[in-house]
């Protein structure tokens, strides 16, 4: 039955159970839903939106696991629905619809599972699915069914259709392509994988494994000695790969933006957990493409191609709710987001351009690209095969009707198939889940030994790909059985083809099961067996009850010998026309180009994304006193040794692949050379890897002959430059389709840059010194300036006829590595690529993190009189600035530069050119450029603060006042002296385990983890513990409140309660809550524990995640962590959804530790009353506290820092040796 919670007239919570609520579970329920009673009605006559009811969500997933945990048996599903009007059509159809009333079958579906089917027809039945298959694979299905003398199942078909899909198979990268009636010597995949043959360097592992993997240098290991109890921190030096990786989830994004960019992100997670033998993920990185936003009338380039009747989501729509997909999973998962790019375009061409009809050119089909760097150990860098008798198993959730077919659908054309086939590939959620599973793998790789065999993540295929892909050496069968079922209205086709996310699938010996089993129970990550390997190269699903067979096929039969794809294509020569201009319209031009997105301020999607969580953040994208986005290339660190790390960078240049598919390559490729040059890297140029993914309209006229040669140049280009291509992804079918017209995107290869960082605090940003020396200029394109495939044309409308290209592969070598040695010398003070928007945005762009700064600058001896072709052209190049020193060395390397400036403190940049004389003030360029970024802002944030952001980011500069006598030396632990004991407790969900266990493990604690399974087992009971700290992230996925849910399973179930109880009790201790732990601290009342009304912790003003870094005033206080550090002012990450103090009492009943510096939004982030940051309890010893003060430690892990210091940690570590200092006095 269905019981109903809440107010009927705002929001009802649907709660579906097997029996009747006693009054102690509506009690319990009551209290979870934030006091709303239960509501004495069988059926509620209003209307409502909610959740599709065949749907069960993440949501609902969540909130029954909190129900269970609290202790509450029965209850199947629950819902949220939101009061309506019947009138109201303001929700996204794809994922919610409308209730005209609520009642005992509303989640009823009438949905009977379908039998299995043996198919008469395979060509009809490939129409009616849409499953992409050619003529000639039918052809050959239909030879297999007569090779083994039956019919094929509807789940062999469609089995087949996803495994052999261009999605997985790439049968475009390994065909054979025919060029104006001459065949091409080579494919495709031969040509990229040519690059690592060459030139292996470092290379682990290519192309035989969800991610790449390049050799990376001996770290340290920071992790609880074993996984399947509570166990303390150690060091251990291992051996480290880097893993490489990017995925693109395009067609999901288009139909579904927030959970088809979400899942983008959480795949490519999943591939590079399952590298080897298990690794592990740092950080990602994101690429948005999409048409133009037109966000306001007066931007009059995107009138020319009149905006079309959207098949899904419009652009605008989809830019927000694909970032907020995306940055909601890294969020929720734990992963940081440290570089991305965006781009909108569209172009109508001219019927003169061409011989061939006039195309409409646009990214209608959008590009969502989701990247990252990750690690694992080198000893666990290759995958064992499989042997007869080991176990199949699953980690993570349920089976449910989601993505049937993606795969498939994934290599059609959008809008080419019934939109039922593309709504069936809509995408659910769950990053809280693909945490569990994820930890349960870190487990197993943190091990003294590792004993999976073999690994693989669960994406386009679902089980069919995941698990034969595990098994294709050997052969396996799997119980249907035994797969875990979310939806009992599945039919078997649909259980073992179906592609719900978050869950992994992998291969271990019978006899460590129970290690595994252990860690995963531990760590709340569903686990079940399914199969076994049989070693009889059959793939084989049966249900051990029925005897069913959906699938029994021999590996070769399935995995097939699809026909060899053969592509045959002209080239079209097109001629795209060049702009008139004036220079007098100079600063109407630059006003325009600063307003593009791809050119423009990128806060709008830095401000919701964490870039913090993990602690080993050392470079991501915002700088500066202003922190405003203009990072060249993000870093990680591998340990927390401050010394090595990872760096990442991206670059694409498409529009200039238009005029000339070849100078795109190069110019893709070197932008991401002139991107991540700023980090030094171990070996320079020689330590980069690079992944390639192409977005190609293939099999349209002229596309495929562009596509060779765009291949061809990058494998070109990256054997001249001695560098490797040992990853990529290739989406082909990038067209839109709509009732009478079709829009093709222009063919894209995204390019990300990845190597080894072994200075990770060396690292150059893109801000001028104004005593930092010349700013000098580098054309490492050594092409002349051409306007071509520009921002500036894009402006005007046009795309131009010659696009810039790079010249010289030796002299881009030559100054890549000589910039490097530079940067290790500490020559170099500031740093910057000259790409989107060209030299011009460079220059200003390198004065805008910072109050006042301006230049002066001379650009005639670069030899070009055009002051708009010089300033506005896109040669790949870079600007940096450094003392006089430099040109001698600059000189002796044969590398030509140009000294252009220096900077000032006018706030003005003047340029001169021999007669052309240009002067932009910084502050009003800065808002220019930010104003796309506000309008964006306005379509995510409420009560106006996107305005509030947009008047204060300005006028809130970082600045610190550090503690008298600070020195930042790392504290001297006596090895000697017993240490203290402390503990972190996490609950599901939890994300900030290691850098709060890494703070108290410097400060001189031996450090426990602590899950909440081992405090409700009794397993772990605190009594010898004096320290604890509640840790960061969104412990149920942050479901019906923030650490609601962790608050429940400590006050339902008996001995958490009482350990906590007892801790809190005794006088010996202390605490710290930050983030998610604050939020918990405060839920459970523990810091005013004598107040009547108690504070809470609410949703920000804004109604979304805040992602920053801000600053602090530490308060006169009488806190045991950080009252030594009163009077002082520093910075600190923030990254909160739920983060504003609701304080109801006055100022003077709270024992405010730290307010932000600014009370405006958005150094204030959240509108916490009194501006307060940080409490503590009366005693002082215990802590709340929103800012991460533990994941900003170390000086490399602050986005700004006081300049010239040289500190091993921060003025924050200060806090955690109070505690040590305190408990040991």
């Amino acid at each position: 039955m269905i019981h109903f919670f809440g107010n009927k007239d705002s929001k009802v919570f649907a709660v579906q159970t097997t029996k009747a609520l006693t009054k102690t579970t509506i009690s319990k329920l009551t209290w979870l839903f934030g006091n709303q009673p239960i509501i004495e009605e069988t059926s509620i006559d209003a209307f409502f939106v909610g959740p599709r009811a065949a749907m069960i969500t993440p949501w609902s997933t969540n909130a029954v696991e909190i129900t269970q945990n609290m202790g509450i048996k029965d209850i199947i599903r629950i819902e949220e629905f939101i009061s309506s009007s019947e009138g109201f059509t303001n929700f996204d159809p794809m994922i919610s619809e409308k209730f005209d009333g609520l009642h005992q079958e509303s989640f009823d579906i009438d949905i009977e599972p379908e039998a299995i089917l043996d198919i008469e027809d395979i060509a009809e039945y490939n129409n009616q699915e849409g499953l992409s298959l050619s003529n000639e694979e039918v052809e050959y299905l239909e030879s297999v069914a007569v090779k083994i003398g039956r019919k094929l199942t509807d789940s062999e078909v469609f089995g087949f259709s996803q495994v052999n899909s261009e999605h997985c198979r790439h049968k475009i990268f390994n065909g054979t392509f025919i060029i104006d009636d001459e065949e091409m010597p080579t494919s495709l995949f031969k040509l990229i994988k040519e690059t690592s043959k060459q030139f292996p360097n470092d290379i682990v592992s290519a192309y035989k494994d969800n991610v790449a993997f390049v050799k990376g240098p001996k770290v340290e290991q920071f992790a609880p000695k074993s996984a399947d109890k509570p166990d303390y921190y150690q060091t251990t030096a291992f051996d480290s790969v880097i893993s490489l990786k990017a995925e693109t989830h395009n067609f999901p994004t288009t139909v579904e933006p927030f959970n088809g960019a979400a899942t983008g992100s959480g795949g490519e997670i999943r591939d590079r957990l399952a590298g080897g033998k298990g690794s592990l993920p740092l950080a990602g990185t994101a690429v948005y493409m999409t048409s133009y936003s037109r966000l306001e009338e007066n931007r009059y380039w995107e009138h020319k191609f009149e905006a079309r009747d959207w098949l899904y989501q419009t652009p605008m729509d989809i830019l927000i709710k694909a970032s907020n997909g995306a940055s909601d999973f890294g969020n929720k998962f734990g992963q940081p987001l440290i570089t991305g790019s965006v781009l909108t375009f569209e172009h109508e061409e001219n019927s003169s351009s061409s011989k061939s009809k006039p195309r409409k050119l646009g990214f209608d089909k959008v590009i969502m690209q989701a990247g990252g760097i990750g690690y694992g150990k080198a000893n666990q860098a290759l995958k064992d095969t499989p042997k007869e008798g080991d176990k199949i198993v699953i980690l993570g959730g349920e089976n449910y009707r989601i993505g049937m077919g993606g795969a498939a659908v994934s290599s059609a054309d959008t809008g080419e198939l019934d939109s039922g086939i593309e709504l069936n590939a809509v995408q659910r959620s769950n990053p809280e889940m693909q945490k569990r599973a994820a930890n349960a793998v870190r487990g197993m790789v943190e091990s003294e030994e590792n004993f999976i065999v073999s690994i693989h993540d669960h994406g386009a295929g679902g089980h069919l790909n995941c698990l034969s892909e595990l098994v294709e050496d050997t052969g396996g069968k799997i119980n249907l059985d035994a797969l875990p079922v979310g939806d009992p209205t599945l039919s078997a086709k649909e259980i073992i083809g179906n592609e719900s996310q978050e869950r992994m699938g992998l291969v271990i010996p019978e006899k460590h099961i129970d290690t595994l089993q252990k860690i995963a129970e531990r760590e709340r990550s569903p686990i079940y067996t399914v199969g076994k390997v049989t070693g009889n190269d059959r793939f084989t699903f049966e249900s051990n009850t029925k005897g069913d067979k959906p699938m029994d096929l021999a590996l070769e039969d399935m995995f097939g010998s699809s026909p060899k794809t053969v592509l045959t294509d002209k080239t079209i020569k097109r001629n795209y026309k060049n702009s008139r201009y004036k220079i007098k319209n100079f600063k109407k031009y630059l006003t325009q180009v600063l307003q593009l997105e791809a050119v423009a301020c990128k806060d709008w999607l830095t401000n919701k994304v964490d870039r913090c969580v993990g602690g080993k953040v050392a470079k991501q994208q915002c700088v500066g006193p202003l922190q405003v986005p203009l990072n060249n290339v993000g870093v990680m660190a591998l340990d927390y040794n401050g010394k090595e790390g990872v760096a990442t960078s991206i670059g694409h240049s498409p529009i200039s692949g238009l005029i000339d598919p070849s100078a795109g390559s190069r110019n893709a490729i070197t932008e991401s050379l002139t991107n991540i040059i700023w980090a030094p890297l171990k070996d320079n140029l020689d330590s980069i890897s690079l992944s390639a993914n192409w977005m190609w309209p293939c099999k349209n006229e002229g596309e495929d002959a562009r596509l060779y040669k765009a291949v061809k140049a990058v494998s070109e280009f990256s054997l001249d430059l001695g560098i490797n291509v040992p990853t990529g992804k290739d989406s082909l079918s990038m067209k839109q389709k709509y009732a009478d017209d079709e829009v093709i995107a222009p063919g894209t290869v995204i390019i990300s840059a990845a190597g080894n960082c072994n200075a990770i605090s060396k690292v150059v940003e893109p801000l001028l010194k104004v005593n930092g020396g010349n700013i000098y200029y580098i054309n490492i394109s050594q092409d002349e300036f051409k306007l071509g495939g520009s921002s500036f044309h894009q402006v005007l409308n046009t795309i131009g006829n010659e696009a810039p290209d790079v010249k010289n592969s030796e002299f881009v070598k030559n100054t890549f590595n000589t910039i490097q040695e530079l940067i290790k010398a500490d020559k170099i003070t500031a740093g910057h690529d000259v790409a989107s928007g060209g030299l011009i945005t460079t220059l200003l762009e390198m004065c805008f993190a910072d109050v006042n700064l301006g230049a002066d600058l001379n650009i005639s001896n670069l030899n070009e009189e055009d002051s708009i072709k010089v300033l506005f052209s896109e040669n790949s190049g870079i600007v940096f600035q450094a003392d006089a020193s430099v040109e001698t060395i600059l000189s002796e390397n044969k590398i030509e530069f140009f000294n252009i400036g220096t900077p000032n403190n006018s706030g003005t940049v003047n340029i001169k050119n021999s007669e052309d004389n240009l002067a932009f003030d910084v502050a009003e360029m800065r808002d220019v450029w930010y104003k796309t970024s506000f309008l964006l802002d306005q379509k995510q944030t409420a009560n106006n603060l996107a305005q509030d952001r947009f008047d204060n980011y300005k006028k809130q500069p970082l600045q610190y006042t550090f503690p008298k006598n600070f020195e930042g030396k790392l504290p001297k632990i006596n090895t000697k002296e017993t240490k203290p004991k402390a503990a972190i407790i996490r609950e599901k969900g939890s994300n900030s385990e290691r850098e709060m266990a890494n703070a108290m493990y410097l400060a001189g604690f031996d450090v426990k983890d602590v899950h909440m399974t081992d405090l409700i087992s009794g397993r772990e009971t605190l009594e010898d513990i004096q320290f604890i700290g509640a840790v960061g992230g969104f412990s149920n996925s942050d479901v019906l409140g923030s650490a609601k849910g962790w608050a429940g399973a400590f006050l339902y179930n008996a001995k958490a309660k009482k350990a906590l109880k007892n801790f809190f009790k005794r006088d010996d201790t202390l605490s710290v809550g930050i983030c998610n732990g604050a939020q918990l601290w405060m839920e459970l009342d523990l810091i005013n524990p004598e107040h009547e009304v108690h504070g809470k912790l609410v949703h920000n003003d804004s109604q979304k995640h805040e992602s920053s870094f801000t600053s602090v005033k530490i308060q006169e206080n009488d806190s045991v962590m950080l009252s030594s550090l009163a009077g002082t002012e520093l910075g600190v990450w923030i990254s909160h959804g739920e983060g504003k103090f609701n304080l109801p009492q006055t100022e003077e009943n709270y024992n405010i530790v730290a307010k932000y510096s600014y009370a405006g939004y958005p150094n204030n982030p959240n509108g916490s009353d009194f501006n307060t940051a940080m409490l503590c309890d009366k005693t002082g010893r215990h802590l709340v506290t929103m800012p991460h003060i533990e994941r900003s430690t170390f000086q490399w892990n602050w986005a700004n820092y006081p300049d010239g210091r040289k500190d091993e940690v921060s003025p924050w570590l200060e806090a955690f040796v109070n505690a040590k200092n305190w408990l040991t006095k």
